[in-house]
């Protein structure tokens, strides 16, 4: 998107945003509800993946419906109607149909998954119009679209979630509630990343089997007609948040810590070149082999926190390899591993042998998972896409501070663009915003802390 572009959609967004201003206490002030009115802005893949999720839910009523693909919003409003609900308002009358549904009476809140510069704008009108916002996880372009969200929801009071499922990931709330436990001692290191071979949904042309194409940009379908233009112009740490999201609620960032500051490399680029060349659809005259992708293959970003841990993220999705977040939670008394779900706990393990998690990870079951494990079995990745839902909705009704909050969401956006600035200047260190502004200190950590949300 281009600077003209985006200045636009900001003045745009800010221009027509006055609608009403609100406080929590303020959402629902003129009629208790029993049930949220939900309402989707994005419904391709992963905006329906997150409205079949509601759908379940009897405690959500889907009001309103907006894509500007008007291919996948049938289909969102056939998956509505199937499911015995009432038939949604929809929009698709252009970038800016989200404004006109945001205008509505019968929308107590938005899920914002749409592609990744237009959530922070979408985000703020939300806010700015009086409705809770449930915004999908991507990485910013700039800070200031970070400070936009903050201020937007300091200003109007309104509820915000940033939409991190993987939080809410089995083993990785197991091994949080070891944590709590003090069973690895004080934390020392965690890692974890985005580790993840997405050739195929960066160039997809929607006509030959999901996933086994070579077009992008205007010629792509569904991601690759947006994401892999990212590949093109950028080189950072694209998708921080999958990693450092439970890494913030182990470490209690923003509630007694905070990230400080941050170094990030990146290597040559090489993988998205040689798939459309090798591939039997491309080859070395194929005109993408010709374009010069900016993004390493491999992203590493090192985070310093002001209580003295570090971090490590790694981004690489261009390259063949299996899938791995690659968690590691280490502190002074021992550390878990996702891959081959290893553990190490002193005085209790063989000394200088890994032991298998399984038993651990069955005894201390985060009280969330017990609970609710067997409704979110038939939700999106592995029943992670019901618990973030669940915990939006139970904040909304309980009118209860977001888990996952406006600050948490700034924190871990802002890692793309602070990692661009880092690699761009040799691997410099990048001073991290702290968008709680000092509160930080005095505020206490809420995430998961029993089995309510």
């Amino acid at each position: 998107m281009s600077n003209s572009r985006r200045k636009f959609i900001k003045n745009t967004t800010v221009a027509g945003a006055a609608i009403s201003l609100v406080s929590p206490s303020m959402l629902f002030a003129n009629e208790k509800r029993a049930n949220i009115r939900l309402a989707f802005i994005g419904t391709g893949e992963r905006g329906r993946s997150q409205l079949r999720v509601a759908l379940n839910r009897s405690d959500v009523d889907i009001t309103a419906l907006c894509d500007i693909d008007k291919t996948v919003l049938t289909k969102a409003e056939n998956m509505v109607t199937k499911a015995g609900k009432k038939k949604p308002a929809l929009y698709s009358d252009g970038d800016w149909a989200y404004k006109e549904l945001l205008q509505r009476d019968d929308v107590d809140a938005v899920y914002v998954a749409t592609p990744w510069l237009w959530h922070t704008p979408m985000g703020v009108a939300a806010m700015e119009a009086g409705k809770a916002v449930a915004m999908e996880v991507s990485g910013a372009a700039d800070i200031q679209e970070c400070w936009d969200l903050v201020e937007a929801q300091e200003r109007t009071g309104t509820p915000f979630m940033f939409m991190e499922n993987v939080c809410y990931r089995r083993d990785v709330m197991a091994v949080l509630n070891m944590i709590r436990k003090g069973m690895f001692g004080e934390m020392i290191h965690m890692e974890g990343g985005y580790q993840h071979d997405l050739r195929g949904v960066k160039f997809n042309d929607g006509k030959s089997p999901y996933g086994s194409g070579v077009q992008f940009g205007d010629q792509g379908f569904s991601e690759s007609a947006w994401r892999t233009n990212h590949s093109v112009h950028r080189n950072g740490e694209l998708y921080p948040t999958h990693g450092l999201g439970p890494i913030m609620t182990a470490s209690d960032i923003n509630r007694g810590n905070r990230l400080a500051y941050l170094t990030s490399m990146a290597t040559k680029s090489r993988g998205l070149h040689e798939y459309i060349v090798n591939h039997k659809d491309g080859g070395p005259n194929h005109p993408n082999a010709k374009v010069e992708f900016k993004l390493g293959d491999v992203v590493t970003t090192l985070i310093r926190t002001v209580n003295g841990e570090t971090i490590t993220l790694n981004h690489d999705t261009n390259l063949p390899r299996p899938y791995s977040l690659g968690f590691r939670f280490q502190g002074t008394k021992g550390l878990w591993m996702d891959i081959n779900d290893s553990l190490y706990i002193e005085g209790e393990s063989q000394p200088h042998r890994w032991q298998d998690d399984a038993e651990h990870r069955k005894q201390y079951d985060h009280p969330l998972w017990v609970k609710y494990g067997e409704e979110a079995s038939g939700a999106g990745h592995g029943g992670m896409d019901f618990f973030v839902l669940h915990a939006f909705v139970e904040a909304l009704k309980r009118e209860a501070p977001m888990p996952i909050d406006v600050y948490d969401g700034a924190t871990m956006m802002a890692i793309t663009c602070l990692s661009e600035q880092s690699i761009a200047q040799g691997s410099e260190p990048m001073q991290i915003p702290d968008f709680t502004r000092g509160r930080w200190i005095n505020r206490k950590p809420i995430f998961a802390f029993d089995d309510t949300y």
